[in-house]
C-alpha cells in the first residue's frame, strides 16, 4: 500500500491527498469483477441482458440478476447482488408510492435518481459503506424507451446501449462499433446475445444468458423465454460470428 493511501481507505467520509474517495473505488472494482449485464435501447422497446453462472444443481427458473420494479421498468444488476436485491426493494416502493401519489407511471429517470440520491448519500457518512453493484435501468414511458445507470459513486446517466460487468470495456467498444438506433428489438436481442457470448467464457450453449424485454407497442417487463434466447442466440453467432 502507498504512504499516500494508509489510512485514507478505512473511513468513506475522509477524501485522500489526491482528492479520491477509496471505499467508492473499492466498491466500482466490485461492479467491474461481477459478471456482464447489458442494457440496449432499440426504437422497439428496450432489451436487458445478463450473464449468470448457475451451479450443477442450482434451480435456475428465477433469475438472479433481473428484476421487475414496476409494470413498464426492469433492472439488470452487477456486482454485489445482495446489495441490487436492497435497491430494487428501494425502488419498487417508490415506484409505487409515485403511482399512489400521481397517478401515473413513474419516469426511468425518476427511479434513477432516486437510487443514484441514496447511493450519493452512502458516500457521505460515516458508519456505511458504498453499494458494492451498479445497475441498468431499462423502461418505456409515454412509448419512449429509454436506459439508465447508476453506480455505487451516486452518479446516474442515461444511455442508446451500456455493459457493465466484467469485460464492459471491451463490449462497450464492441457496441459503440455496432449499435444502431434504427435497431428492431429481434435485433437488440441479437446484439446482447453475441455481446455477452464476446466476454463469456461459454462461447456455445445459452444456459448462462438470462434476458427481459419491454416492448414499445405494451410497454410492459416480460422475461424472454429460453428458446427465444436460443433463437437469438443463433442469430448472433451468424451476425456476430467473433464470438466463436
Amino acid at each position: 500500500m502507498l504512504p499516500a493511501q494508509q489510512g485514507y481507505d478505512r473511513a468513506i467520509t475522509v477524501f485522500s491527498p489526491d482528492g479520491r474517495l477509496y471505499q467508492v473505488e473499492y466498491a466500482i472494482e466490485t461492479v467491474r469483477r461481477g459478471t456482464i449485464a447489458i442494457g440496449i435501447k432499440s426504437k422497439e422497446g428496450v432489451i436487458i441482458a445478463v450473464e449468470e453462472k448457475p451451479r450443477k444443481l442450482q434451480i435456475t427458473d428465477i433469475a438472479q440478476k433481473i428484476f421487475q420494479i414496476d409494470d413498464h421498468v426492469g433492472v439488470a444488476a452487477a456486482g454485489y447482488i445482495p446489495d441490487a436485491r436492497s435497491q430494487v426493494d428501494n425502488a419498487r416502493f417508490f415506484s409505487q408510492s409515485n403511482k399512489m401519489i400521481y397517478d401515473e407511471p413513474v419516469e426511468v429517470e425518476t427511479i434513477a435518481k432516486h437510487l443514484a440520491d441514496q447511493c450519493q448519500q452512502f458516500t457521505q457518512y460515516a458508519g456505511v459503506r458504498p453499494f458494492g453493484v451498479a445497475l441498468i435501468l431499462g423502461g418505456v414511458v409515454n412509448n419512449n424507451p429509454q436506459i439508465y445507470l447508476t453506480d455505487p459513486s451516486g452518479t446516474y446517466i442515461s444511455y442508446d446501449a451500456i455493459a457493465i460487468g466484467s469485460g464492459s470495456d471491451q463490449v462497450t467498444d464492441f457496441l459503440e462499433k455496432t449499435y444502431n438506433k434504427e435497431l428492431s428489438l429481434d435485433d437488440a436481442a441479437a446484439l446482447a446475445s453475441a455481446a455477452i457470448y464476446l466476454s463469456s467464457e461459454d462461447k456455445e450453449s445459452t444456459s448462462h444468458i438470462r434476458m427481459a424485454q419491454i416492448k414499445t407497442k405494451t410497454g410492459l417487463f416480460e422475461l424472454v423465454s429460453d428458446e427465444q434466447i436460443a433463437k437469438y442466440a443463433k442469430i448472433a453467432k451468424e451476425k456476430y460470428p467473433h464470438g466463436k
